[in-house]
C-alpha cells in the first residue's frame, strides 16, 4: 500500500472515530466526547492533508501534470472534497463550541473520503491536453469548496429541524437542552451559506470563462453546468428569502434542497454524459 493510501485510510479511521464521538456526545452530553471529536477531527486533518500532499506529488510525477490539482479524477476529487468539509466544519466547531453539530456534519466527511477508498483509484496518469490549464485549479477547486460549505450548512438545517420538534413536543428530551436555539441555528445557517454562495459564484464564472476559452462559447446544455446553475438558483433563492424576512422552517426546507441539488450535481451528473465525463470512477 502507498503512502497516500495509508495516510487517507488513517484519516478515514479517524475521522470516523471523531464521528463516533460526536454522536456520544449528542447521547451522553459528555464535554470529554466533544474535546475527543475535535482532537480527532484534527489529527484526521493532519494526516488526510498529508496524504493528499502525496497524492500531488504522485501526480506531479507526470511532467504535464505538475502544477495542476488532482482534481480531475473521481478520487481526487472526493478527498479533496472530504479535507474542505471536515477543516469548514473544523472551522465553525472551533469558535462557536456547538458541539453537537458534529454528527449531523461529520459523517458526510466520513463518506466521502470513504467513497474515494472504496470506488476510486488514486492511480495517476497524465492530463489530457484540454485539462492542462491553470483553470483546472481555480474552477473545480472553488466549486468543492463551496459544496463542503453546504454540507456543513445542511449539518446545522438537520439540528434545526430536530430542535423545532423538540420545542414542539410536550416531553422534549434532553436534547432540546443540548442544541443551541432556532434562532443561533437560523443564524449560523444562513451565515454559512451566505459565505459559501459567493464562491459557488465564482467558481462558476471561472468555468464560464474556461468554456469559452476552451469551447468557444459561454453555455451549453453539459448536464454538470446546468445542475450546478440550479444549485446556485436555489441558494441564491434561500439568501433572497433571508433578505426578505421570510424565514424559518421554509427557508430550512429550501436550503436542504440546495445540498440535494450539490448531492445530484457532483454524483449523478457525469451518469448523463456531457462534457465533464472526464471525472470517472476510475
Amino acid at each position: 500500500m502507498t503512502a497516500q493510501s495509508l495516510l487517507a485510510w488513517a484519516a478515514f479511521f479517524l475521522y470516523s472515530a471523531a464521528t463516533f464521538a460526536a454522536f456520544g456526545y449528542l447521547f451522553s452530553k459528555d464535554p470529554r466526547a466533544s474535546r475527543a471529536m475535535l482532537v480527532l477531527l484534527g489529527l484526521g486533518l493532519i494526516l488526510h492533508a498529508a496524504g493528499f500532499a502525496a497524492h500531488v506529488a504522485v501526480f506531479w510525477a507526470y511532467p504535464e501534470n505538475r502544477f495542476f490539482l488532482p482534481l480531475n479524477s473521481f478520487f481526487g476529487a472526493l478527498s479533496y472534497m472530504s479535507l474542505a468539509l471536515a477543516a469548514a466544519f473544523y472551522l465553525v466547531e472551533g469558535p462557536n463550541r456547538l458541539g453537537i453539530l458534529g454528527a449531523f456534519v461529520l459523517p458526510w466527511a466520513a463518506l466521502a473520503l470513504g467513497a474515494a477508498l472504496v470506488f476510486a483509484s488514486p492511480r495517476a496518469q497524465p492530463l489530457p491536453e484540454p485539462l492542462r490549464s491553470y483553470w483546472l485549479n481555480i474552477h473545480p477547486m472553488l466549486l468543492m469548496t463551496a459544496y463542503a460549505a453546504f454540507a456543513n450548512a445542511f449539518g446545522v438545517a438537520v439540528a434545526r429541524l430536530i430542535q423545532e420538534a423538540q420545542i414542539k413536543s410536550r416531553k422534549p428530551s434532553e436534547l432540546c437542552y443540548r442544541l443551541p436555539s432556532l434562532d443561533e441555528l437560523d443564524a449560523l445557517n444562513a451565515r454559512i451559506i451566505g459565505w459559501a454562495f459567493p464562491v459557488l459564484v465564482a467558481g462558476l464564472a471561472m468555468g464560464f470563462v474556461w468554456a469559452r476559452i476552451d469551447w468557444g462559447r459561454v453555455w451549453t446544455w453539459d448536464p454538470k453546468l446546468t445542475l450546478a446553475v440550479v444549485t446556485a438558483a436555489i441558494y441564491g433563492a434561500f439568501l433572497w428569502m433571508r433578505v426578505a424576512g421570510r424565514r424559518g422552517r421554509r427557508g430550512v426546507y429550501v436550503s436542504m434542497l440546495g445540498f440535494a441539488s450539490v448531492l445530484i450535481t457532483f454524483f449523478g451528473a457525469g451518469l448523463l454524459g456531457g462534457r465533464h465525463v472526464f471525472m470517472g470512477p476510475r
